[in-house]
């Protein structure tokens, strides 16, 4: 306290009152942060006099099974100052707008009364609408007030819907699990209209591919707690002590409780400081590491010595054991083909969806044998029969599956092996048997004996095997070194250490993984063949065990009753679900800035490898493998229109003239021609979230072709002679969005490009719920104090906004319309067993058939007058068809009219429901039907199943049948979530969630084609691209990037491969611009470099240098440091574009960018199959991710004077 001198009395000591007053407060409420950064911690925020005084880490989470540590204090230096935020000057306190646009919209209404029509005098005039989008980013916002900034958004609403059709409405939000209720209020009225919703976690590269990949799953983690469980800790491409604040202290304790640390990293990061063991592996190569040591593995584990839990585990939950058949290669060579069909053999060949159930080689019979579980089992007509007993499918005789026809073979073939990184093909012998089937004598082999083959372990066979682990072959611990960095005997020695930690532990090895790893455009190869060696070891399903992909706040525990709310399943089945990373690589134009594919391999077949990610992602399009919107190049509305005008009656009618209509082709798919005025996204609603510049991967393309402003991209345009399946224009377009508004409560980069900005409530000021990946618990938002100003919450936003457009919808659409609605062929639903093979009906290879060879249609109706009505009042449809989720349904319908008798009611149209008039009442409707929350309807969803899968289940709820909980419950204290057939851990009696131990402990199928985890990916796009075994494939090249094809080194420049990982000091871009982290950083995000390239270069700590590549440049501070390795650039994750950002004068004294103004987005072509088994469709499930590791710049020293 020396900062106050007492002068009157200082024996008084009267500082000790200001002391006091300081801590005094009049009440407390429980709250959290909703800011993804996987914390989900619970906080206690103190009030004085109306006011947030400070919150303090509360200490009451109910504690695990005995012999654990407890999971509080949670918090981090972050979260301690948020009550900055309430009160700083950054906060939106006012709706405003952008000021050019509020003049030409007061002049409108001068002359239009209607305000459609308003709104239609500015947007069709070209001038006017370039008058305020060249004005974005640039400042000069007024205030307006609410009734003004809703009537701007309901018009534009209404005039897009009416002219263009309601799938030009887009909405992003992110991370619905940091607050549910809020996310949920926006994309509840967008499906409602018939909008868009963008996804997120597939955008921010968050998404593992490789976890529906293996376990038709997209993530599911252990909490935290779980990891004391283990023995040997792996922490790859992420920084525990950095970004893992809240949970690392279960690692420091597992060690204290016998684990060992190991720590992946090419820098010598805050976490590799504590560990037992720091690998420093070059940057983006993790896969080569790891293909090494799945080498060892089988050779010393399953060669040399057998280990009786490792080859038990395998055979009996992955895909080693079944059968694939061999096609002829180039020459005397074969190559891996299809998973061996049972319908292709005599016995199973009246098997219903017997191209849809595979086979093993029974040690028992002799014979190829059908277990159950796989997924024709899932989706046939007697139900019971999907489990993973090792019977035989069709007269239930037990089955003992082969690892191996090493023994018994008749045959040894050479199978192709390719080395990726190397450019090189080897043959290696794989031993075979030959079986007659439908089309002849056919070689098999299992996948086991492929993955032998693939890491090059012999066993004896012939072909080119290495000897030693010293010959440098594809897959041996020499052949890494040159990729990785790390010696080939400390590889051996670690892989050594992991297996026999498992052999002992029974499978208590783990590896926790982030977004360093995830975030390559080949992270699904680096996963994969890191799951290999867990599943080799029997890791999964195990306590202590398993892959933990730690990346965004991704559980939303209670997820059915939640989608069902968020999605207005509740009124509707119509909803659009767009992955971002296609309509951002799309709509954004980045597309026309791509060279071709970049991982390229010709296909001498005419198939997809080798082809421009733009035809390919048409034709995924095309197939109803992924969702793209707008749909249609016209209006769906006035489809179905045109539909009934030409003599069509009734939906099924309709759906055949739209068919018909595609194959004539008088129709198009929006996606084959992205660029005309007609396929342009028009209004863009954003809350929750920053998604200009934080998480626009190819940023400066969103200012030049969404929003028509200035950028500081000197990219060419290179796609023009490439691509065949997309119209090509000469002139791009340039301000695509009509409208964009934010919805937020401070002004961060997003707020500064838009046209109106909302001012929203903080997360001290509303009721909602957050979970999170990492505890089991579920907790609230409250409100602590009334949102400040005119801020409102999201909830009561989006309200304001259906009401404002239903009142104009009386006189625009007073009756209901009807919408067609093409969607994907999706994941847990028949969808994903529509194609066996790739044919499209766009070349002639087969019939348009709607949700089977193409997208699926639908005909849905619209009520926009009573948008208010539907978004405030929970629908009898869930009352009617239960709730569904997994592919399981269930009913609800006494729960629903309970709802009726305890809840607040809504009236009107003649009927009652469940009102969801505020977020409380939507909370308490989501935690009434949640199986995560109320044990009656986990028991129903455990039923349900049971019928499914023929295995005794729903004792694992019937304990906590009668337990329920409200709202008011978790303000009081968090709850645990309850164990749910929606996830596939156990949490009786305290026991830590660790994922899959349903399908290990109680025979439960994995949702992937064979119904077990998964090595081998037998689509004819991942055969083509060389990804159906785990393999390596060395990160992008910078030719390949694209990323310097215009930029040159000035000065003395060095070219870096530049990394964005999460920073310590800010969670994304929130807490950026806070004061109290500013201080304790450098009051900027600077950019890290080795201090043998910053010599090189001739740069000092703190000076200023420009980062710079063909997409944009970034102008900040540089920070010298050993610990960087050479070659790497590392920018953390995220600056703001509101603070210190000077201008560039490289790029004609423009303001710079940044982190995203050096990326370009990139689809990866085999993350875009679909209506195959797990390869399906799933919302922020499948689909290419936002890639953003591969990128490269060059950096120099800023010269001359800064300027700002």
């Amino acid at each position: 306290m020396r900062w106050i001198k007492e002068l009157t009395d200082p024996k008084a000591r009267r500082w000790e009152e200001f002391y006091r007053n300081r801590w005094q407060h009049d009440r407390v409420v429980r709250s959290t942060h909703g800011v993804n950064c996987t914390g989900g911690c619970s906080w206690l925020v103190y009030v004085k006099e109306g006011i947030v005084a400070w919150e303090m880490q509360a200490t009451d989470y109910p504690r695990l099974e005995a012999g654990l540590p407890p999971y509080e204090p949670r918090g981090c230096q972050r979260g301690i100052s948020f009550s900055w935020y309430l009160y700083s000057p950054l906060r939106i306190k006012h709706p405003t707008i952008r000021g050019s646009l509020l003049d030409l919209w007061r002049a409108a209404k001068e002359e239009h009364s209607d305000p459609l029509a308003a709104w239609g005098s500015i947007v069709e005039d070209s001038e006017k609408r370039r008058s305020y989008q060249q004005a974005r980013g640039k400042g000069g916002f007024r205030r307006t007030s609410w009734d003004e900034a809703l009537e701007i958004t309901a018009a534009s609403t209404l005039y897009t819907i009416k002219r263009y059709g309601p799938d030009r409405i887009v909405g992003f939000s992110p991370i619905p699990a940091m607050s549910m209720c809020s996310y949920a209020a926006g994309t509840r009225l967008l499906s409602l209209l018939g909008g868009v919703v963008l996804s997120f976690y597939d955008w921010y590269a968050d998404l593992p591919p490789a976890s529906p990949e293996t376990w038709g799953e997209k993530t599911d983690v252990a909490e935290s707690a779980d990891w004391y469980n283990s023995k040997y800790i792996v922490v790859m491409g992420t920084n525990l002590s950095m970004t893992r604040t809240p949970d690392v202290h279960f690692v420091a304790e597992a060690r204290t409780n016998g684990a060992k640390l190991v720590v992946l990293s090419p820098d010598f990061s805050q976490v590799s400081k504590y560990a037992d063991w720091w690998l420093p592996v070059t940057a983006g190569h993790d896969g080569a590491f790891w293909m090494a040591v799945n080498h060892v593995i089988l050779r010393e584990f399953y060669v040399e010595r057998h280990v009786p839990y490792f080859a038990d585990y395998l055979a009996r939950y992955s895909d080693a054991p079944f059968l694939v058949t061999l096609d002829r290669g180039d020459g005397e060579r074969y190559v891996p083909g299809r998973l061996l069909r049972a319908e292709s053999l005599p016995r199973y060949r009246r098997e219903e969806n017997g191209e849809w159930k595979f086979l093993v080689f029974d040690r028992l019979s002799g014979e190829p044998r059908m277990p159950g579980g796989s997924i024709g089992f899932r989706w046939q007509r007697e139900a019971g029969r999907w489990n993973l007993e090792m019977k035989d499918g069709l007269d239930g005789a037990e089955i003992e599956p082969l690892l191996s026809l090493l023994d018994g073979r008749d045959d040894v073939l050479p199978v192709s092996i390719t080395d990726y990184a190397g450019g090189t093909s080897v043959a290696r012998g794989v031993p075979v048997r030959y079986l007659e089937t439908a089309t002849g004598r056919t070689p098999v082999t299992t996948v086991f004996d492929l993955l032998m083959a693939n890491f090059g372990v012999g066993r004896g066979l012939s072909g080119d095997y290495p000897e030693d682990y010293n010959a440098a072959a594809p897959g041996t611990p020499a052949w890494q070194e040159e990729y990785t960095g790390v010696g080939r005997e400390t590889l051996i020695r670690f892989a050594r250490e992991w297996a026999g930690t498992a052999e002992r532990t029974r499978g208590k090895c783990t590896i926790i993984v982030g977004s360093g790893a995830n975030h390559w455009y080949h992270s699904n190869l680096t996963y994969r063949t890191g799951i290999t060696a867990l599943i080799l070891c029997g890791c999964v399903g195990v306590n202590g065990g398993g892959l933990n992909h730690y990346t965004g706040q991704e559980k939303v525990a209670p997820e059915a009753s939640w989608s069902l709310l968020a999605f207005a399943k509740d009124w509707t089945k119509g909803g659009r679900f767009q992955n971002t990373p296609s309509f951002h690589y799309v709509h954004s134009d980045q597309w026309r800035y791509d060279g071709g594919a970049a991982d390229p391999r010709p296909d001498p077949k005419g198939g997809p490898a080798g082809r421009h990610p733009m035809d390919l992602q048409v034709d995924a399009v095309r197939m109803g493998w992924l969702p793209f919107y707008p749909q249609f190049d016209r209006n769906p509305l006035e489809l179905v229109k045109e539909a009934e005008a030409a003599g069509a009656k009734g939906d099924e009618e309709i759906i055949r003239w739209v068919v018909e209509e595609l194959e004539k082709k008088r129709l198009r798919f929006a996606v084959e021609e992205p660029d005309a005025p007609e396929n342009w996204p028009r209004l863009w609603l954003i809350w929750r979230g920053n998604a200009l510049l934080s998480s626009a991967k190819g940023h400066e393309y969103f200012l030049r072709h969404y929003l028509g402003t200035h950028d500081s991209s000197i990219a060419d345009e290179c796609a023009a002679e490439q691509v065949e399946n997309a119209a090509w224009q000469d002139a791009a377009p340039r301000g695509k969005l009509d409208l964009v508004v934010d919805i937020n409560f401070r002004m961060d980069t997003s707020a500064l490009y838009s046209d109106i900005v909302l001012p929203t409530a903080t997360w001290y000021e509303k009721d909602d719920l957050n979970t999170t990946d990492l505890h089991s618990f579920i907790h609230p938002l409250s409100a602590a104090v009334p949102p400040c100003w005119e801020s409102r919450s999201d909830w009561e936003i989006f309200k304001a906004l259906a009401e404002k457009i239903s009142a104009l919808a009386r006189i625009h659409f007073p009756e209901p319309v009807r919408d067609i609605v093409a969607a994907p062929l999706l994941h847990d639903t028949p969808g994903e067993i529509a194609q066996s093979e790739v044919r499209g009906w766009h070349r002639g290879e087969c019939e348009a058939v709607p949700g089977t060879t193409m997208p699926r249609l639908a005909v849905v109706e619209r009520d926009f007058v009573h948008l208010l009505d539907r978004f405030v009042s929970l629908g009898e449809e869930v009352k009617r068809e239960g709730i569904e989720e997994r592919g399981l349904r269930w009913p609800v319908a006494d729960l629903y009219d309970e709802l009726l008798e305890s809840a607040p009611v809504r009236e009107w149209g003649g009927k009652r429901f469940p009102s969801l008039a505020e977020a409380v009442d939507a909370a308490n409707a989501i935690l009434h039907f949640a199986p995560e929350t109320n044990g009656e309807v986990a028991w129903r969803a455990f039923r349900s199943l049971e019928e499914k899968t023929g295995l005794t289940l729903a004792d694992l709820a019937s304990d906590y049948r009668g337990t329920r909980y409200r709202f008011s419950d978790l303000v009081s204290q968090p709850r645990r979530i309850l164990t749910s057939p929606c996830w596939s851990g156990v949490t009786n009696n305290g026991r830590p969630y660790a994922p899959y131990c349903l399908n290990v402990e109680r025979l439960v199928p994995w949702r992937t084609l064979t119904g077990r985890q998964h090595f081998y990916l037998d689509h004819g796009w991942y055969r083509a691209f060389g990804e159906h075994l785990p393999t390596f494939k060395t990160r992008i090249d910078t030719e390949e990037s694209g990323h310097l094809a215009k930029s040159r080194p000035v000065g003395k420049a060095l070219m870096l491969n530049c990394l964005t990982p999460h920073g310590k000091w800010h969670m994304h871009t929130t807490y950026y611009d806070n004061h109290r982290m500013l201080t304790l950083s450098r009051g900027i995000e600077p950019f890290w470099l080795n201090d043998r390239d910053a010599e090189e270069i001739g740069v000092k700590d703190n000076e200023w240098v420009e980062v710079y590549n063909d997409n944009g440049v970034v102008v900040t501070r540089a920070v010298v440091s050993a610990r960087i390795p050479r070659g790497v650039g590392i920018y953390y994750h995220a600056p703001e574009r509101t603070i210190s950002v000077p201008l560039s004068p490289l790029r004609g004294n423009r303001r710079a960018g940044g982190h995203n103004s050096l990326t370009r987005a990139r689809l990866k072509p085999v993350l875009m199959a679909g209506g195959y088994g797990q390869l399906s469709y799933a919302f922020n499930a499948w689909g290419p991710p936002g890639s953003d590791r591969d990128t490269y710049v060059y950096v120099h020293k800023l010269e001359g004077a800064l300027r700002y």
